[in-house]
């Protein structure tokens, strides 16, 4: 009996040894990837250009990027061309000769940087493009696929407004700039979808430039040449208020389906609650952020030089209706304004 009890006591007593070097092990182990992750972000800069700071998308992209490059011990400047292209060429010429190590920027159109981009990469700098898509590939694209974006839009117009309806067919669209990745890939999409399905009438298909009231106008106007429209597809939600303000205006809400589509900000609920959209394409601009922010941290961690590696992130989006909103569906943009600041 005694020698039995020895062994048990001399077994608790092994285990709990071999327990204790266990923890002292592990207290001592050290994450191997850590350091060398952490050290290819510290110190370096972060230049964000978007074509303007004062709408919700770029606010929300600025804000997530600058939060995270600070977390990290990393400089982040910006710049606001207030909508003006010169000023964004301007503003990316001043960049190339400060050199930080990741511009962050969207296109005004498809070629108006495109040469400075070439020389950005050429350069050793990362260059990620947002929302709009330019005729140089660089480090990363971060947007939806606006292309599969018209093509959705325009099957839910088919839906709505198509050859199993009865309704007139006759639909408009308004479209941004039209050289702009949002409004041009978009445009393609639906193109595409239209060519099989005759039927659909487009009566109007012209450019409202970002402007909420160009495209107000541009309703306006085709609404009182077709009293019969049945729908509208509008590339963005920002100038979209002005479209479904003007199928108000005309006593046609409830009766004038209207598509359009944005980054998810408050308004874009506000709209959907209130009528003025009938459903939207929601592709998350703070979702959208993190993505850059991958991106960028990505780039630097394979120290391979801007434009080594070029990659498209496509980002999720979700049709909503206004069955959809619900309290925190939609993201406040002065909570993003306010640490661009």
């Amino acid at each position: 009996m005694r020698k039995t009890g020895l062994m048990k006591w001399a077994g608790v007593l092994l285990a709990a040894l071999a327990i204790g070097a266990t923890a002292v092990k592990a207290d001592d182990m050290n994450d191997p990837y850590r350091d060398p992750a952490l050290s290819a972000l510290k110190g370096k800069k972060i230049a964000y250009l978007p074509i303007s700071i004062g709408f919700d998308l770029a606010q929300a992209w600025g804000g997530v990027v600058k939060t995270e490059a600070e977390r990290y011990g990393m400089t982040f400047t910006s710049q606001d061309p207030n909508w003006n292209t010169d000023a964004m060429a301007q503003g990316m010429t001043a960049l190339l000769a400060e050199h930080p190590d990741v511009i962050v920027t969207q296109n005004p159109d498809m070629q108006s940087l495109a040469r400075l981009f070439k020389q950005a990469n050429a350069a050793g700098i990362v260059v990620v493009q947002l929302n709009m898509q330019g005729a140089v590939q660089t480090d990363a694209f971060v947007g939806p696929d606006f292309i599969a974006m018209g093509e959705q839009a325009a099957n839910m117009m088919v839906k709505k407004c198509g050859a199993d309806t009865q309704t007139s067919h006759k639909i408009a669209i308004v479209q941004g700039v039209l050289t702009g990745g949002v409004s041009y890939y978009q445009v393609q999409g639906m193109t595409k979808v239209f060519k099989d399905h005759p039927e659909i009438k487009i009566v109007s298909s012209q450019a409202a430039d970002w402007d909420a009231s160009k495209a107000r106008a541009i309703t306006e106007t085709a609404l009182q040449q077709n009293p019969d429209l049945c729908g509208v597809i509008d590339v963005w939600d920002g100038q979209g208020i002005g479209t479904g303000a003007a199928i108000k205006q005309a006593g046609k809400q409830g009766q004038v389906y209207f598509i359009t589509s944005g980054g998810g900000a408050q308004s874009m609920c506000d709209g959907l609650t209130d009528g003025t959209y009938s459903a939207v394409i929601n592709y998350n601009a703070p979702g959208m952020g993190r993505d850059a922010w991958t991106a960028i941290m990505v780039a630097l961690q394979n120290k391979q030089g801007g434009g080594a590696i070029k990659t498209q992130i496509y980002s999720p989006t979700r049709v909503m209706t206004k069955e959809d909103v619900k309290q925190g569906t939609c993201w406040d943009p002065q909570q993003y304004a306010k640490i661009l600041r």
